[in-house]
């Protein structure tokens, strides 16, 4: 991993800690009564907020035209990147468990990268050793999550953290009463990672014509805002059912809100911005892994061997794609610098044409 690659990789750890964060507490809050519909609302009005004050100061010198077509484009990202895709996952949450629901969504990265390949965002080079550890990294991080998922095994001894949540404990017998289904439940997820990994390609040719992230971050949660609210009003319209009384759901309202859309969606527009959508999508399976080890510590839950197998799975399969992406990047640069050498002392029409090729493939695999 090249030294351009540190900060975009600490920014998706990152993201994906807080992801990890979010179904947990998330998972409390609708255990105990807030409807998943509500929250969602409640998660983009405190995202609105939180970032726009910021978009517009860092970005005050930006000029960027918002054109119609723009507009439009930003408004498709509110739809999948926010609204459908948060209120499935959600309304998937309720029905399933946090476990279940942080290892479906491992199922990003190959919704991705399939989507990446038909709009030609992505070209895999099949032959190649990038190409091949790409494949091999994103079938072992799926295989991982659903090794993680559906197998458990023998149950690892670790003791106790030492940091155990008495709340998360006492919530957590609401657990019992909690609805679940074990089809509708995971297929509500599924559904939410399909319609996320469509934003990611949204979201990257966005970045190329609108190159402000966190003015489109702004707009994209704003339009979320009225379109979740109206939704969840439609469905929920006593007042009890908004109150935000309860500590654990403001706690999660605000977290979900201000660090897993407000902070993560800037900091996933702007990776998307230099590294591409793949190389975002790719850091998803680190959730499980994280809910794994934060269940363990905080509520309590016993780690299994089939845990353990799959978050190495995982770890691997990233890491693979990752050196994949570097190692591709390479060949690139290196063919861009010898196309260049070769402009200085040949025709310059031909080796113009042969960088208007490579840069074609700028950002492929």
């Amino acid at each position: 991993m090249g030294s351009g690659d540190v900060i975009p990789t600490l920014s998706m750890i990152l993201v994906q800690l807080g992801y990890a964060g979010m179904t947990i507490t998330s998972k409390l809050s609708i255990q105990s009564g807030m409807n998943p519909l509500v929250l969602v609302a409640y998660r983009q009005l405190f995202a609105t907020a939180f970032i726009a004050p910021f978009a517009f100061w860092l970005e005050r010198k930006t000029v960027c035209k918002l054109t119609v077509p723009i507009t439009f484009q930003i408004l498709l990202c509110s739809l999948t990147g926010v609204t459908v895709n948060q209120i499935l996952y959600f309304v998937g949450l309720k029905y399933s468990t946090a476990t279940i629901a942080s290892a479906l969504t491992n199922l990003l990265p190959a919704f991705t990268f399939i989507l990446a390949v038909l709009t030609r965002q992505e070209c895999v080079r099949i032959k190649t050793k990038a190409g091949q550890a790409m494949v091999l990294g994103t079938v072992l991080g799926i295989g991982g999550a659903l090794f993680l998922s559906f197998y458990h095994g023998k149950a690892i001894n670790l003791g106790r953290s030492g940091i155990h949540w008495e709340y998360a404990e006492k919530n957590g017998q609401l657990s019992s009463i909690s609805k679940t289904n074990t089809f509708f439940g995971p297929l509500l997820v599924i559904g939410s990672a399909l319609i996320w990994a469509l934003w990611f390609v949204i979201q990257a040719n966005l970045c190329r014509k609108y190159p402000a992230p966190y003015k489109s971050t702004a707009y994209m949660c704003f339009l979320a805002s009225m379109q979740c609210v109206a939704i969840a009003l439609c469905v929920e319209r006593q007042a009890s059912a908004w109150s935000l009384a309860n500590s654990m759901r403001l706690t999660s309202a605000l977290y979900a809100g201000i660090v897993c859309t407000g902070v993560a969606c800037c900091l996933m527009s702007w990776t998307i911005e230099r590294k591409g959508a793949l190389f975002v999508s790719v850091f998803s399976p680190l959730q499980a892994v994280i809910a794994a080890i934060v269940s363990w510590a905080l509520l309590q839950e016993k780690l299994h061997a089939g845990t353990a197998i799959g978050s190495v799975m995982i770890v691997l399969g990233l890491y693979s794609v990752l050196w994949g992406k570097s190692h591709a990047r390479d060949i690139i640069q290196k063919t861009e610098e010898e196309a260049s050498k070769r402009n200085g002392i040949g025709d310059g029409t031909s080796n113009n044409q042969e960088l208007q090729q490579v840069g074609r493939h700028d950002t492929a695999i």
